[in-house]
């Protein structure tokens, strides 16, 4: 028996309080009539029957009553041993199913001891199967069935996420949390050590898991893999566009590999280096042939290794002709298209064509044949045109708006609706201009920001940016470049004109650079990757309305989304290697070609001594089962705080009955 907190035993002495009262009982007599004490003799009266205890019992309850108050609140407890053999821990296998575990047969061999460590188990012990790659995935709930147990085991197939045991660890003290209750943790794992987190402690186990562990790696292999690719997503001329691949050795020799370039199925080039020991190797293929329209594309080494899983590495992409632009701008402005046309035409790899178009001339314009729309300075627009643009732009449309000295007499921001609230001509300053003092560099439209520093702004309207997204200020503060969202498409304003008059930002060398990522930004081709690694998000929507259905067609074929789910989902995690096909909500179609993280290429271990203080030096050999555990007995606390309050009670009810029974005042008979 023990005390969890044994001070409050020291409140055992307030017992004194009672007995002290009972002993300071003082002797009281009614005083009577008479008619001398002479003949009394003077005496002293002794004390000693006043000083008596009376009434025991009574005296007896009230001090049980604070003893057993003491008593309660110093919480006892008896200890009981329990064997753990009666099933009350739980047995928990995990399997690692990550992308290095298709080295070989790691996996299979994993499998394999985890039946055997079944096999073996006491038949009370609960049990319960996870497999891991990123996360820990439960296949079972505890359960004793061995039928279950084994199938759980046999349907866990390979993954191609990248193992982390530091989620493995997050998700154990999470299960501990819910069975309260000892855990036997069984991991069978090649225990790459690439998927140790940054930090040791993060790995950490509740005191009552005991971790067994099962390597089914025999040393650190070698294996050679192609370790990434770079490779535009959309091509307009095959000559002009190139593709950049890096083989990498891991723990290699140096060795003579094989890299070709495929296309729908076919090698399209082939091309031989040399891979140093330990190191990469970067091949470039001049052009990338490809047919019009959307093509699954990979490069691909010789098969060397264990691994073959990483001997190619996927991209998507799409060759389609250069796409129409149009650009509105007042008859009188000839300057901002001609800029804007000529940034447009000058950017490498350009893709789009330019089409000017009056503010007067805009009847019978389709809208949805172009990229994106760019109002330069145009005073106004006809109703009807205006909302066919706002149409355009909530369905997945883009805009650039640029307000000049126009759109600040107007008073007014087309598509937007934005109010002016005032128009700011530096020119007229001391200073003549302003430069940008802040550029969130974040934004795709911003990712040659290098030589903003140097652009004059002679002249810029200045607005409410309410929800807009605040790309770069002036050094007044005045927001110059916002990003706005409009249903499933966007709008950029930029407050200041495209012609040199409003400020020499045209005739600046950022200015092209700015031109292309915007077009590309605008189009919806600056988030489009032909490649992604699995794990990763695909956006599929802009908005959050629930309004056009998307669709994901997976590697496998099948389609993860039901018809509610296709209505409302905003994104799409990659969870499988492979080829994906996708229907945004805007109505684009996107092929994307997803790769496993090449960490897990590396096949070296975690060192025996990290191992070893991690599970405590329980590492079973192979088909071992480590019964010293099972057979343990624990030991558990069982409280009697309730039991002492109880007795408290009781004691406090015989108090009340006898102290009404001897202290009842009773009336003085004549």
């Amino acid at each position: 028996m023990g005390f969890l907190s044994p001070w409050f035993l020291a409140g055992a002495a307030a017992v004194a309080l009672p007995l002290y009262l009972h002993l300071l009982r003082r002797h009281t007599t009614t005083p009577r009539p008479f008619s001398s004490l002479m003949f009394f003799e003077q005496r002293t009266q002794s004390s000693i029957r006043h000083r008596r205890l009376r009434y025991l019992a009574l005296l007896a309850a009230r001090l049980a009553v604070l003893v057993l108050l003491a008593l309660a609140f110093a919480n006892p407890y008896i200890q009981r041993r329990a064997p753990s053999a009666s099933g009350a821990n739980l047995l928990l296998l995990v399997i690692d199913n990550s992308f290095s575990m298709r080295a070989g047969s790691r996996l299979a061999d994993a499998k394999r001891e985890a039946l055997s460590v079944l096999a073996s188990r006491n038949p009370l012990k609960r049990a319960q199967v996870a497999s891991l790659g990123s996360q820990l995935q439960v296949m079972t709930e505890p359960v004793q069935d061995p039928a279950v147990l084994r199938a759980a085991v046999e349907r866990i197939g390979p993954g191609d996420s990248r193992n982390n045991f530091g989620e493995l660890a997050r998700a154990v003290r999470s299960i501990e949390e819910t069975v309260h209750a000892p855990i036997e943790l069984h991991l069978f794992s090649d225990m790459q050590r690439t998927g140790m987190p940054a930090s040791f402690a993060e790995m950490a186990l509740p005191a009552n898991v005991s971790l067994f562990l099962h390597p089914v790696a025999k040393g650190t292999e070698p294996n050679w893999a192609v370790e990434s690719v770079r490779a535009p997503s959309q091509v307009g001329d095959p000559k002009k566009a190139h593709v950049e691949a890096v083989v990498a050795g891991y723990h290699t020799p140096a060795a003579s590999r094989v890299v070709s370039l495929v296309v729908g199925g076919k090698v399209v080039d082939s091309r031989k280096v040399e891979v140093p020991q330990n190191g990469r190797a970067t091949v470039d293929f001049p052009s990338l042939n490809v047919p019009y329209g959307l093509s699954r594309s990979e490069v691909r080494i010789d098969s060397a290794d264990s691994l073959a899983a990483d001997d190619s590495y996927l991209f998507a992409v799409e060759r389609s002709d250069p796409e129409p632009v149009l650009f509105i701008h007042e008859s009188s402005d000839s300057r901002s298209p001609l800029f804007f046309g000529g940034a447009l035409a000058s950017a490498e790899e350009a893709s789009f064509t330019l089409e000017s178009v009056g503010a007067e001339r805009l009847s019978g314009i389709t809208l949805s044949k172009y990229a994106f729309v760019v109002l330069s300075d145009v005073a106004s627009l006809a109703p009807e045109f205006e909302n066919d643009l706002v149409r355009y732009v909530r369905g997945g449309g883009s805009v650039l708006v640029a307000a000049g000295t126009s759109m600040a007499h107007s008073g007014r921001i087309p598509v937007l609706n934005d109010r002016v609230m005032a128009a700011r001509d530096y020119s007229v300053d001391a200073e003549h201009f302003l430069t940008v003092a802040e550029i969130d560099s974040s934004h795709p439209a911003m990712q040659s920001s290098q030589g903003w520093a140097g652009v004059r702004f002679y002249y810029a309207v200045a607005v409410d940016p309410g929800d807009a997204r605040v790309i770069a200020r002036l050094s007044d503060q005045t927001p110059l470049l916002l990003d706005e969202k409009m249903g499933e498409g966007r709008v950029l304003l930029f407050a200041s004109g495209l012609d040199n008059l409003t400020s020499d930002f045209p005739v600046q060398p950022v200015f092209v650079p700015f031109v292309k990522q915007v077009a590309r930004y605008l189009a919806g081709t600056e988030d489009r990757s032909g490649s992604r690694l699995v794990d990763s998000f695909l956006e599929l929507r802009t908005a959050k309305d629930q309004a056009v259905s998307v669709e994901v067609i997976d590697p496998a074929g099948r389609r993860p989304f039901s018809l509610e789910e296709a209505a409302s989902r905003q994104s799409y995690q990659l969870t499988s290697a492979g080829f994906y096909t996708v229907r945004l909500a805007n109505g684009r179609q996107d092929l994307v070609g997803v790769n496993a993280d090449r960490q897990e290429s590396n096949l070296e271990p975690m060192p025996a001594d990290v191992l070893a203080l991690w599970s405590g030096s329980r590492t079973p050999g192979s088909g071992q089962m480590a019964a010293a555990g099972a057979s343990q007995d624990r030991e558990d606390r069982e409280s009697l705080w309730w039991y002492a309050m109880v007795l408290v009670l009781a004691a406090a009810v015989g108090e009340l009955l006898l102290a009404g029974r001897y202290l009842a005042t009773q009336a003085e008979k004549p």
